[in-house]
C-alpha cells in the first residue's frame, strides 16, 4: 500500500527559499517516478516537476525553471522539491505523486498521491 507524506510546507516571504519532503518508508523510489503538483485556490492542479526513479531524468514546468529543483534519496526514500526565488503566485498545496512507470508530467498517469502540504508565498 502506498503511503506518501509531504512535508516542509510553511510560509515564506517573497524571495525566500523552502524545501518540500515526500517520504513513503515502505517504498524504494528508485523503482518509481515521482513528480510534484500544485493547486492554488480556484485552479486546476498543475505540474511542477518530475523525476525519473534512477533520479537521472527530470522535467519542470516552466513557471519553476531555474528556480525549483527535485532531487531524490532512495536511502531515504525521499524526494525533495527545493524551492528558491519563491514568489507569491507560488502559493499553493504542494502534492507529491508516484507512479510505476517512466516520469511523467500529467496528473492523471500519477495513480498514488499525498495528502498535500501548504506553501504561502507573501509579497
Amino acid at each position: 500500500q502506498v503511503h506518501l507524506v509531504e512535508s516542509g510546507g510553511g510560509l515564506v516571504q517573497a524571495g525566500g527559499s523552502l524545501r518540500l519532503s515526500c517520504a513513503d518508508p515502505g517504498r524504494t523510489f528508485s523503482t518509481y517516478a515521482m513528480a510534484w503538483f500544485r493547486q492554488a485556490p480556484g485552479k486546476e492542479r498543475e505540474f511542477v516537476a518530475t523525476i525519473s526513479g534512477s533520479g537521472r531524468l527530470t522535467s519542470y514546468a516552466d513557471s519553476v525553471k531555474g528556480r525549483f529543483t527535485i532531487s531524490g534519496d532512495n536511502a531515504e526514500n525521499t524526494v525533495y522539491l527545493q524551492m528558491n526565488s519563491l514568489k507569491p503566485e507560488d502559493t499553493a498545496v504542494y502534492y507529491c505523486a508516484l507512479r510505476d512507470g517512466g516520469y511523467a508530467t500529467g496528473a492523471d498517469l500519477y495513480p498514488f498521491w499525498g495528502q498535500g502540504t501548504q506553501v504561502t508565498v507573501s509579497s
